[in-house]
Formats: C-alpha cells, structure tokens, sequence
C-alpha cells in the first residue's frame, strides 16, 4: 500500500520541462525517469536514448521511494559483520523468518539495492544561453556517475566528498534535451573500505541517488571557475587566488575587483575594493594573486565569536561580466608546541566524532538548518569541536559551523583496514588524495575546517604514506592542521603529524579504587605536538525503547524492536526505562570522570567522544548521551553535561569517595580554563550539603586571574567528617562565582560500626544443613555466596559499563552496564543510594559475580539487578530477597560482611542489609525453594553465548593476520 502511495505521489507530480529559476540557473530538482539496472545491460542496450520505465524524484535515493529489493538474510550488506551468531541462536529463530527479519547490527532500510541505476530528465535549454558555459551539477551522489546528453557520454565521476560537476556546454543546444545519468553504488576499483562512514550500512547506508542541489548553471565563457581566501591575521590582510577561465576562441582581457564585507554580526566592517587587470589567453585559464587589507576594525571568527565575511569577486570586460561570493572568516587555527591555537589563543578541543547518523533519511542532511540544530545541540553540551569519522559532510555543514563556532576535523573518505590498504599502490592512495584536492578547493575558505586527516585505523604501509600525505598538505595549504589518520593506541605513530589524534591515553582505570587526583601526564610525555585523545568513552546504555516510533522514515529500528522483545521474552519488558536511566546515569558518570581527567592533565590538547550520540550501526553502538536524532533520552541535560564539559571546568583532586566518619575529607581544587581571555580575578568558591541541601561547611579563595590552561591550582580543603554520625552521601560543590560555571561531586561517609549489636541473622557462605534448618525453623539467613556462583559464571561484571557493544566484539567483557537498584526498599535505609550504581558501589560491585535467575519467578525482582548486554538480556542479580521454608533469606553474589578487608562500602552495605533483616520491615514477596537457590551454586545456565563463526574483531588492529602487509 505504501509503495503505491508513493508512486501515486510521483505521478501527481506534473510532468513538465523545467524553465529556469533564474536566468543563470535550472533547478533539475523534480521528477525524473528512472531504472533499475541489475544486469549491468543499460550501456550496451543504450538506454540512454529511450525513455525509462519508471519516475523517482530528486534530491532523494531509491530507499526513499521504495526502490530496490526486500531485506532478507541473504541480503549482501556494505559492512562487516564480526558476529554471525544472530544467524545461528535458536531463541533468534523466529526474527529471521520472512516477513519479521530483524537486523540487529543497524538500522534496516525499507529497501535495499547496490548496484547501477539510470535517471533521466528533458529540460528545455533557453536561447540566451547559446554561447554560455554550462555546468551539470550535482551535489552528493552516491557513488560514481556517468552522463549523457541525448546520445553522447560526458564523463564518469567518483566523489564521495564533493559534488560532480559536468561541463556540458560542447554538447547543450537551446530546447529539448535528455541528460541520462547512471549512478552505481557498488564498491569497484576504488575500495575505501566497507566500514567507511562514507558508504557503510553501519551509519548512513550504501544508498542509491543524488541527494543536493541538481541543476544546470550558466556563466559567461570567460568565468570565475575557483577563489581560494588566505587569511594573514598579523598582517591584517587576506591572500586571495582567483582561477579564471577563458573558453572562448580569442584571448581575454579586463579586470578583477575584490572586497569583503563581515555580514552575520551587529558590528560592520569592509574593506576598500581592489581591483587588478587580468589577460588570460584563449582556452587557457590564469591564477591572479592579490592581497585584500584590512581596517583597524577587522573582525575575528572563533568560536566565541564566529564572525563571517562575504568576498565578492568581480570579473568585467566590454563584453563580459560574471561574479562569486565566498563565505570566510578571517581566523588562523595553528600550532605551537603541543597546544592548539585560535587567533594565537590556546584552545583545547572537546570534540564528539559524528559518522552521519541520520536515521529518518539514511544519508547526511543538505541545509544548513539541519546542520545548524545539529551543531547547535553539539555546543549546548559544551564542545567545540567534532570529528567527522572517515566521512567529510557536504557544504551545509562546513556554512553552518562557521555560523555556530565550531571546529572541524572532516576526514578523507576511507577506513582503509578491512579489504583495502594503504601504500601499497592500491586506488585508494590516490583516490584519497584526490578527495581531499576536491574537499580544500570546496570547502577551504570556510572558517570551521581547522583540520584534516586522510582516514581512520589504516592497515598497510602506514608510516611511509601519510608522512608523505601530511608533508604534502603542509606544504600546499597552511589554513588548517593535519595529522595522519585518526587510530588507536596500537597503531604506529606518524612522525610527520601536526598533531597526534590516537588512543592509548585514554580511559578510566577503575580496577582500583575510583579516585580524581592521577591524570594522562606520563601518556602524552612522549608527544611534542597536541595529543587529541581518539574514541573516548565508549560506554554504553541499555536501548530505550521509546526511541522506535521515532523512526518513520527510509529506516525502522528492528534492531531496537528484536531487543525489546527478547527482553519481554526474558520477562523484564516492564523494566526497559528503569534499565535506560540507571545505566545512563552510570554512563555520564564515566563520561564526567573520564572528561575531566583530560581537563587537569597539562598540556593535554583536547579528546575526540565516541560520542555524544548514538552509533546506530556495528551492533547498535548505544554510546551515546543522545539518540541517533540528536535527541536526548531523559537521564542528562546540556545544563548538567556541561557542568564537566564546557569552555571552563572547576575540578577537584580527591583521593576518594568513602571515608569513614573517623577521616578528614581532603580535596585540591583546580580549575580548567579555555576561553577567548583570561579569567580575570575570578573568585571560586566551594560548598559541602547534605542530600536534603543543609550546608556543612563552605569557603572561597581570593581573587586571582586564571590564563587558559588545565588544571590550574585553586587552593585546597579539608572538612573533618566526625560529625556526620548517620550514614551519608554528602556533596562538594565549586564554582566560579558570577558565572555559569560550576561541578559537583558526591561523597559517602559511613560511621564506624562493626556489626548490628543484637542479630538473629545466621551468616553463611554456603547454603549447608544448619542454613537449612535455621531457615525451616522460621529464621532468617543471610548468604554470601561470593565465588561460588555457577549459574551465571559466565557473565562478567565491572564496574565500568559495556565498551561499544558485546556483538562488534563478540562478548569480550564486560556484559553489563550499570546495575538498577531498588532504592526505595528499607534494605538501604543505612546505605543511601540512588537507582543506578554511583561511586560509593565500586567495591562492591567491581568484578563481582551475578546470578543468573533464569528459572525464577517472571515477576521476581532481585534488590540489586546488574543490567545485561542486550544482546542475551538475561535476569541476573547481585543481592535478592525471599521466603525460603518458613524463613526469610538474603542471598549476595558480592563478598558482603561485617569484616570484609578494603572494602568500606561492602561493610556498610552489609550493615544496613543486616539491620534491615533485623527488623519488622524485612518481609520479601517471592516465595523461593531450596532447590531453585541452590541450583544457582550448582548447574550452568542453560542459555550461553556462542560465537557460531571462527571470525573475529582482531582485524580491527592494525597487526592482526588479516592485515598484514603482503
């Protein structure tokens, strides 16, 4: 029905020859013929002198519009997939079935074709366009075209950075003419990789179409054909080169004129004309140089400030005349040592890496609207700067960010790793230096493109090629920095490289107690020129399920619904929202520790996230704090994120986050500084409340002026905690006063009590004859089955959430993300917590065991439920509650007592479960047999995960068998 409903539409569509919108321009958007071409025939059958079968409309792909096949198991995806055993699980069954697949490692498109395709339209060519240069263009195609008009081919082109451009004025004559142009999205000769975000069903989708501006331009046949601006802030000037074209017969000769007026500010500033003679020969073309100066009024772009201008190019003769109009702004974005440089500013990039997620349409956006409420959302979180992994966006993004204040790191088209190398002579070393030729003459003068690498994650001959790359572009064009390809910490380092975007020094190390004193220094040490940190983050949060309606374009998020119902299946489907706030609040916090630890680490130059959003594609990659919309999910705000991501950051160096009430709270305060200026006698100050807000202790330091730097000493604090005689969570707060800027921390104080002083609690690590008897009698048992655990063995818990997503990495550990905690229970009236795992459950939860409670009870909720990967979804526990016989029992797969060694929260959490048990209100609501509680000590769980497939994710490295050189 819905397929019908479209090609109604298109036929609605009048059928008409489009008159030009203006007399230098035809709009080509519309209707157009269209044809499939599965067997490659429509060359040697000539279609492109007949009319084709079908109509499609344009800008658009042939998803949008229902063309292409029906998604099935066999279909032949552009993209890796590491783990095949969706294809093999039993209880997976009925998703692959036709009619319900069910794709879980990206969004499924509503059609799915790869391959060549024919468009086709007549357009009415006008008189006074006889003798004019014509251009065909089109913007975003995907991927290599080829043209004809009436019967004579044009050109083939492969571009998946910049629009193609036809000359056609040999072969335009004034009135009808057909332009026939076949589009194919295989991967041919040129192989960027199949995991390129410039083409891979991961991200976007390999899709079929032109999805920019299509239309026909004239010119004058002596004409502008490129300006490249070259600002010299020092100097108060701008460098300008012009091309221009002569295609006439006879030689050229006239003027240029040249100004620049600022036009996005309430401040107004332009520059005198300049005007130069310029020859140019017959069929010949000429660069003219010519400096443009600049008042005292000159207005700088940065991202504080992102003032523009308009360079408006005149060329003019007796006969001829013809303009351009270039946006730039005047800006210099260098180096100098390890730190970036805005206008001779230090500047650190906070960065999120974008892979053109655009769920409702499968392919970038084309306005710079679109991209305006993008980058607008990306800044209201506090960055500045976004990467654009192995893909460059088209020219709306480039307009928008300088609008917004962003800066750009585009990326030459390719992750050249999984097929295609580099620097062994393959067509992507050329190729991509042909990309990114065609991105600097496109895209250079735009303020926003600060930087640039060739790629992602190579495999080949690395070193040799893009030092060779770098040495080029240093040399040819100073306007931005460029480093190698964006890699991982086990990738050789580019010697060449302006500056270093690598893993490696990067992450938490909450193997050991949490703290916020150590930083990256001794990591970056061996770098002299800015580290960027690669793909940080990573950590995942369970799927929210609310997000699917959202999907009513090209895509529908199957991958979501398959989650879903196997969660159902698991009989935790009510539990889904619980599940996304506790492991998204677990996630900010990772995101807010690991942030901050760049921030107070000096000379550390700024971090790349992977990411703000979503990554719908690689497993269904949910690391991000916003959807794949760019829409957030309900556990952050902006308002909060930017607390601890923003142009200045209060820090706080604690050692710890539990303390006994016996200890001295300590902290050094310190503070993260990036702005346009100093921060000039800033006083900062820092509050300690209680949860209900009740202030125990506050203090300011004096007035003093901060330059940009990070982790810039403040003072210090000290609060005695033996005043604090009840279990609590208490909160450091620091701000810098008269501003916005401010963070927080919590902290847990436990007083120093042993044991509950009167307990009719039996303690136990195993349930043997006597925890039988006492539990028969009436009686109440606590269990510590800590490393015992056999049901559920499998399934390893951190404190740190999934990285990325258990299917790209085929169950590497950990499993679970976050725990949801029933903290309204009176079990924790002595323990306070919120619903998801905060610091003070690091030693409790870090590396402990769960339970599998795969034969419990559907409705039975444990006290404390690690959160499994979604791709099993299985009900697991770390402490539960029952009725046992005639008593009451409470089983831990943590090591909980009285006397644990290190551990003070698992002493504190195991007095409050112990007084709870002591008490009126311990009164479980599930009824449990012996046999069931024990099976969990003694039988493996039935359900396991198996990879099915001999592959695996080790041809990510650089050094594994499947990329080395041969």
């Amino acid at each position: 029905m819905l397929k019908k409903s479209i090609y109604f539409c298109l036929l609605c569509v009048t059928f008409f020859t489009l008159s030009s919108f203006k007399d230098d321009e035809i709009n080509l958007a519309g209707t157009w013929h269209f044809e499939i071409d599965r067997n490659d025939k429509g060359v040697t059958d000539k279609w492109y002198s007949r009319n084709l079968s079908d109509v499609i409309k344009l800008p658009g792909s042939m998803a949008e519009f229902l063309k292409g096949d029906e998604i099935t198991l066999k279909t032949k995806w552009t993209g890796s997939i590491y783990d095949s055993s969706f294809y093999f699980i039993p209880r997976l069954e009925k998703y692959r079935q036709p009619g319900n697949i069910h794709i879980p490692f990206w969004l499924t498109p509503a059609k799915h074709y790869v391959g060549a395709a024919w468009y086709q339209k007549e357009v009415n060519i006008p008189k006074n366009w006889k003798g004019k240069h014509i251009l065909l263009h089109l913007e975003r195609t995907h991927i290599e075209t080829r043209v004809w008009v009436n019967d004579k081919e044009i050109g083939l082109q492969n571009s998946l950075v910049a629009p193609h451009i036809y000359d056609l004025s040999p072969y335009l004559t004034t009135g009808k003419q057909r332009i026939s142009i076949r589009i194919d999205n295989r991967i041919k000769e040129i192989n960027v990789g199949p995991d390129s975000h410039s083409i891979t069903d991961h991200t976007q989708g390999n899709w079929n179409g032109i999805i920019g501006k299509i239309a026909l331009e004239a010119s004058s046949p002596v004409y502008i054909e490129d300006v490249q601006v070259y600002p010299d802030i020092k100097n108060r000037k701008a460098h300008v080169k012009i091309t221009v074209n002569n295609s006439t017969s006879t030689d050229f000769s006239g003027s240029i004129t040249i100004s620049a007026k600022s036009f996005n500010v309430d401040a107004s500033d332009k520059t005198q004309e300049i005007v130069s003679k310029i020859g140019v020969s017959k069929s010949d073309s000429k660069i003219i140089e010519l400096d443009l100066p600049f008042g005292k009024g000159m207005l700088t772009w940065d991202e504080f400030d992102p003032v523009l201008y308009h360079l408006d190019v005149q060329l003019s003769s007796k006969e001829i005349t013809a303009s351009k109009q270039v946006q730039f702004g005047m800006r210099e974005f260098k180096i100098n040592g390890n730190q970036f440089l805005i206008n001779g500013v230090p500047v650190f990039l906070r960065g999120t890496v974008h892979n053109c997620e655009f769920p409702l349409t499968g392919y970038p956006a084309t306005t710079v609207e679109a991209w305006e409420k993008i980058f607008q959302k990306i800044k209201s979180y506090g960055l500045n700067h976004v990467r654009f992994h192995s893909w460059c966006p088209p020219e709306a993004a480039f307009i928008a960010a300088d609008k917004v204040g962003l800066y750009l790191q585009p990326e030459g088209p390719s992750w050249p790793n999984h097929g295609p190398k580099i620097g062994l002579g393959q067509p992507v070393d050329q190729f991509l230096y042909d990309e990114t030729l065609r991105m600097a003459k496109q895209y250079g003068n735009y303020a926003s493109f600060t930087m640039l690498s060739a790629g992602n994650e190579p495999a080949g001959k690395q070193v040799e090629y893009l030092n060779a790359f770098i040495d080029f572009w240093k040399a040819k064009d100073s306007r931005r920095v460029y480093t190698g390809m964006s890699v991982g910490g086990s990738w050789p380092v580019v010697p060449n490289a302006e500056y270093q975007s690598r893993g490696g020094v990067r992450g938490l190390k909450w193997d050991k107690m949490p703290e916020t004193e150590s930083d990256f220094s001794a990591g970056i040490t061996p770098f002299k020129v800015p580290f960027v940190a690669h793909e940080i983050g990573q950590y995942c949060v369970f799927p929210n399920f609310e997000e699917i309606p959202k999907y009513k374009g090209v895509y529908r998020a199957k991958n979501f619904e398959m989650f879903q119902q196997d969660l159902e299946d698991h009989h935790m489907g009510n539990q889904s929202k619980d599940f996304l706030n506790a492991s998204g609040k677990l996630q900010v916090l990772c995101y807010k520790n690991e942030i901050e630890k760049m921030l107070r680490t000096p000379g550390y130059a700024g971090f790349q996230a992977l990411g703000l959003q979503d990554f719908p594609g690689q497993g269904t990659a949910l690391v991000g704090v916003l959807d794949a919309f760019f829409q957030e999910k309900g556990y952050v705000t902006a308002n909060e994120y930017s607390r601890f991501c923003n142009t200045t950051v209060p820090l706080a160096k604690i050692s710890k986050f539990v303390y006994s009430n016996t200890e001295t709270f300590k902290a050094e305060i310190a503070l993260f500084h990036s702005g346009k200026t100093s921060l000039k006698d800033a006083i900062i100050s820092w509050t300690i409340k209680e949860q209900n807000g009740n202030i125990l202790s506050s203090g300011s330091y004096n007035p003093k002026t901060y330059e940009n730097g990070n982790g810039l000493f403040v003072g210090n604090l000290t609060f005695a905690l033996n005043g604090i005689k009840a279990a609590s969570k208490l909160n450091l707060e620091v701000k810098v006063n008269g501003t916005v800027f401010a963070n927080d921390w919590n902290f847990w104080v436990y007083p120093e009590k042993k044991s509950v002083s009167t307990s009719t609690v039996y303690y136990t690590t195993v349930l043997d004859d006597k925890a039988k008897e006492v539990l028969s009698k009436g009686g109440k048992v606590f269990l510590n089955a800590s490393g015992k655990v056999v049901k559920g063995k499998e399934v390893a818990m951190h404190f740190l959430p999934v990285f990325w997503n258990t299917s790209w990495f085929k169950m590497k550990p950990p499993h679970v993300t976050g725990m949801l905690i029933q903290n309204a229970s009176p079990a924790f009236k002595d323990f306070p917590t919120s619903f998801y795992s905060d610091l003070q459950w690091w030693d409790i939860q870090n590396r402990a065991q769960v339970m599998n409670l795969e034969d419990f009870p559907a409705d039975f909720r444990p006290l404390i439920q690690p959160i499994d990967t979604w791709f099993m979804n299985r009900r697991l526990a770390l402490v539960y509650e029952a009725k046992v016989g005639n008593g009451k029992i409470v089983v831990s797969s943590a090591d909980l007592s009285d006397s644990v060694a290190d551990k003070p929260a698992s002493r504190a959490l195991y007095y409050s479960l112990e007084k709870y048990m002591n008490s009126d209100q311990f009164n479980p609501k599930n009824t449990l047999s012996f046999e069931l509680i024990e099976d969990v000590f003694a039988t493996p769980s039935k359900e396991t995960f198996n990879t099915y497939t001999k592959d695996s994710p080790d041809e990510l490295k650089p050094n594994s068998n499947q990329n080395k050189v041969k």
